[in-house]
């Protein structure tokens, strides 16, 4: 029989420690054991048992207290470490039922008075087999009895075969103690055997208890055995007697029944008499309440008629208030002058009409004063005045964006000169604009539909002025840097040339694009700004908050102007709340403002990749970097311009690449013997030095295309030219593979995209040597070799004793083979490092190589020798610590 969980020392111990790691102090654990956890329902749906551990604990008081009994709840961790999952105080334990259901009978649930939940049905617990679930109850009977003083309801269980159990497996309660030599004894200790009696005893008494009751029961009634029809026959005469004595009661009290409905009698003709009285009374204040209600009726329709009279005058003094029109209200709005002095008054006069407007309208206006004539009279006298004033206003604004615009163009002190970089100053600009944009929200509140020609007059005229900036600030850019007058060569030509392009500074190319960057997008971000806002789009603020504004910080704040505080004619802010169509509308708005810009930034980068294409690298992260700085919904021209620059830039750069390319493919293209290390290789280590220069912490996608896309060709290029000649076609590789190495070790350590190819440089250039000495060896001991290869080959098909027997390769063979392989070793080794000397043309690579050569030939000729050895036997032949120091004096 398998040994019980209970007795495991182990699992004890394990539930020890995990009850210390739960922060119980004091706690001792008595018991433990492995049970199955279910709760009945989700086991028929399919669902297994959970593993768990019951673990019964004493808590020892230290101020003379009873002690305190747990019962304690285990499970296994991912880890298969046990840890807390339930505690149950022992006190609150009042039931003990084991399932019916189970037909083993190991199956039983433990029932407390103090579960939170009790919809949700208690957890079951399965043992192993029956003497685990006795044990297991037996001990919490145990604990019940001796600390708690009471035991708890057992249900489906008989408890006499219970206390039989426990008398019969006392042992099985015994604890393991382990000798000195290793083996296991039982001890039965006789507080244990003690406490199983005290539960034993109990269990019966309760079964005595019952048996008692019932016998007591019986006494009552004295009879032998077998008399039942006696005891049926008493029953049926005491059943009798109970029922002539309820009839004689009834009997006795007829007197007071007669008595008590004589008094229902005469209490019934007094309600008959008070029913028909208040019939009576209330047919009179019917009577009087209908006259009351006539009178009132009356009254309440002079007093209403006497409010309404008092109302109607009252709403007509206020119609005609309304209907009033203010003669200086008149005049602004007729034939007033827009000029700067009058605004307020202009404003003051819109901000009436607008009222005045919707004061006629509902619901500020009751429906029924819609149709008055009077009303609608003067609804289109107001209509009138509004139309006049807005063509009035309309056509002002039009011709003073047209005239201010005009007016900067012809004073060339706004531009950029010849040795003068103008930095664009709109700050006046705004100022004048800043004094009509209550005008302008005005206008769009009395006619919305006014102010969409206003906008396209003020892009088309703001469109000028911002083209002729830019066009005379980016050809001053041009001619005031100073740049190399040739441009930079890479990878073509001469090596000398190469690296005298590519030491000319082109800073300044660079540094000219980022001012470029640095006085115009924070400027084209801020008329965007300026404009959706003095427009009265209903857009929040367009600048974003990381976006890099230094025409802000070095123009001395001129552009707080563009926070204009616009008002709705309520006096409130305007916070829309949906502004996707007014998105929408305003980015079409300055596409046209801002239209034709961008042709003077592609300029710029056109003249950089002219001056140095590496220079693509420094000016693609500037633009990233602008980039991460505005919002995908703000500026939307700025954004999509910033976008173009950067694909340009991508694809000037990729032509400068295509180029270089190309120049690398045409090394193949010709018919001269190629030897020694091919010129783009070094060129490329500086190529790539510069780029990396030029990077700065930039993002590195750029960059990462160009050296895949580069050194992918050049390795390309250089297999092909290695092809083209099969005896040098190694040391080709070799030397070029080499000298690509030695060029980008440093940058390798640094440049992960490099490095993975400094990584494919470093194995074709061990394949390549592999081939190169492998034929140096097999062109010079070939006979010897090969002899060692048809042996092995042999051995996949033959016994290894009948090969010295088959042709051309018995013993003499080997002599031969070995004496004629063997008997010039010196010059044999000698001709080989002449050989291996003359082949390279980079004498750095040679002592590296000739170690190779050394141990792939040492590494042969020991393979060699175990040949021998295994099949020839004791067969006379140099050994390898001889070969080695034959090779230790080249």
């Amino acid at each position: 029989m398998a040994k019980s969980s209970a007795d495991d020392a182990e699992l004890r111990r394990a539930c020890a420690a995990a009850v210390a790691a739960s922060g119980a102090r004091g706690e001792e654990v008595t018991f433990s054991i492995r049970v199955a956890k279910g709760r009945g329902i989700f086991e028929k749906l399919g669902r297994l048992a959970k593993p768990r551990v019951l673990a019964l604990t004493v808590k020892q008081s230290s101020r003379g207290e009873a002690n305190k009994a747990f019962l304690r709840v285990f499970k296994y961790s991912s880890g298969a470490v046990l840890e807390p999952a339930k505690l149950y105080k022992l006190k609150h334990l009042t039931k003990v039922e084991v399932i019916s259901n189970d037909p083993s009978g190991c199956t039983f649930v433990l029932g407390f008075d103090n579960l939170r939940s009790h919809s949700v049905a208690p957890p079951q617990w399965t043992m192993r087999n029956i003497d685990d679930r006795n044990r297991l109850l037996f001990c919490i009977l145990n604990m019940c009895k001796e600390i708690l003083s009471y035991l708890p309801k057992v249900v489906g269980i008989d408890i006499v075969e219970l206390a039989l159990w426990a008398k019969e497996n006392t042992l099985t309660l015994d604890n393991q103690v382990s000798t000195q030599d290793g083996q296991e004894t039982s001890v039965a200790t006789q507080t244990e055997r003690k406490v199983i009696v005290t539960v034993e005893n109990d269990l019966v008494s309760q079964a005595k208890e019952e048996e008692e009751d019932m016998e007591a029961l019986l006494d009552t009634y004295v009879m032998g055995i077998g008399e039942a029809d006696a005891f049926s026959e008493r029953l049926k005469q005491e059943l009798v007697a109970l029922e002539a004595a309820n009839v004689h009661q009834l009997l006795e009290s007829e007197p007071l029944i007669e008595e008590v409905l004589q008094g229902l009698d005469s209490a019934s003709a007094t309600v008959d008499d008070m029913d028909e009285w208040l019939r009576i009374f209330n047919l009179k204040l019917r009577h009087m309440r209908e006259d009351i209600a006539s009178i009132e009726s009356r009254n309440n329709g002079l007093a209403m008629q006497s409010v309404n009279n008092k109302g109607l005058m009252e709403e007509l003094d206020k119609l005609l208030e309304r209907l009033r029109i203010p003669q200086e209200f008149a005049v602004s709005l007729t034939g007033g002058s827009f000029e700067e002095s009058r605004m307020l008054k202009n404003v003051e006069a819109c901000e009436w009409l607008t009222r005045a407007i919707r004061s006629l309208e509902v619901p500020n206006l009751d429906q029924c004063y819609v149709n008055i004539r009077a009303v609608r009279d003067k609804r289109a006298e107001l209509e009138k005045l509004k139309t006049t004033f807005v063509r009035r206003a309309s056509e002002f604004l039009r011709n003073y964006f047209s005239s201010l615009v005009d007016f900067m163009i012809s004073d060339k002190s706004y531009f950029s000169q010849r040795g003068q970089l103008k930095r664009p100053d709109h700050a006046d600009l705004r100022y004048k604009c800043r004094t009509y944009a209550r005008l302008l929200q005005h206008l769009k509140s009395l006619e919305k539909s006014c102010i969409g020609p206003l906008r396209k007059a003020y892009c088309h005229s703001l469109n000028l002025l911002l083209r002729r900036e830019a066009r005379e600030f980016a050809n001053e850019l041009r001619a005031s840097t100073k740049a190399p007058k040739n441009p930079a060569v890479w990878l073509e030509g001469s090596s000398g040339s190469g690296q005298n392009g590519s030491s000319a500074d082109t800073s300044t190319v660079s540094d000219a694009y980022s001012k470029m960057l640095t006085i115009f997008i924070p400027l084209l971000v801020d008329e965007s700004s300026f404009f959706a806002h003095f427009m009265c789009f209903e857009v929040p603020a367009l600048v974003p908050s990381g976006a890099p504004n230094v025409n802000k910080s070095k123009s001395g704040g001129n552009d707080a102007d563009d926070d204009l505080g616009l008002l709705d004619p309520d006096g409130n802010d305007l916070q829309p709340d949906n502004t996707s169509a007014e998105l929408g509308t305003l980015n079409e708005a300055l596409q046209e403002l801002l239209d034709g810009i961008q042709e003077d930034f592609y300029a710029v980068v056109d003249w950089a990749y002219k001056i140095d294409p590496l220079r693509c690298i420094s000016m693609h992260g500037t633009t990233e970097r602008y980039l991460s700085g505005q919002k995908a919904d703000a500026a939307g021209f700025v954004r999509k311009l910033l976008d173009d620059l950067e694909s340009r830039i991508s694809v000037q750069f990729s032509r400068f690449i295509d180029e270089a390319c190309h120049q690398i493919e045409r090394n193949n293209e010709r018919n001269v013997r190629q030897t020694g290390i091919l010129a783009y290789i070094p060129r490329f280590a500086v190529l790539a030095s510069r780029m990396e220069q030029y990077i700065l912490g930039q993002s590195r996608d750029l960059s990462d295309k160009a050296y895949t896309k580069l050194v992918s060709t050049m390795f390309a290029t250089l297999e092909k030219i290695a092809q083209s000649d099969t005896k040098t076609a190694d040391i080709v590789l070799i030397e070029n593979y080499a000298a690509f190495q030695n060029s980008l070790y440093d940058l390798a350590n640094v440049v992960p995209t490099l490095a993975k190819f400094y990584h494919q440089a470093s194995e074709s250039y061990e394949l390549a040597c592999t081939r190169h000495i492998s034929s140096l060896i097999y062109l010079q001991f070939e006979r010897l070799f090969q002899f060692n290869r048809k042996v092995e080959e042999l051995t996949y098909t033959i016994a290894a004793e009948e090969i010295p027997f088959q042709l051309g390769l018995s013993k003499t063979d080997l002599r031969r083979v070995v004496k004629s392989s063997l008997s010039g070793i010196d010059k044999s080794i000698s001709a080989m490092y002449r050989r291996l000397q003359k082949t390279l043309t980079s004498d750095e690579l040679f002592p590296s190589l000739w170690d190779k050569c050394k141990k792939e030939f040492l590494d042969k000729y020991e393979s060699f020798v175990l040949m021998v050895t295994r099949i020839y036997g004791n067969e006379p032949i140099m050994s390898v610590a001889e070969m080695k120091d034959i090779l230790a004096s080249f």
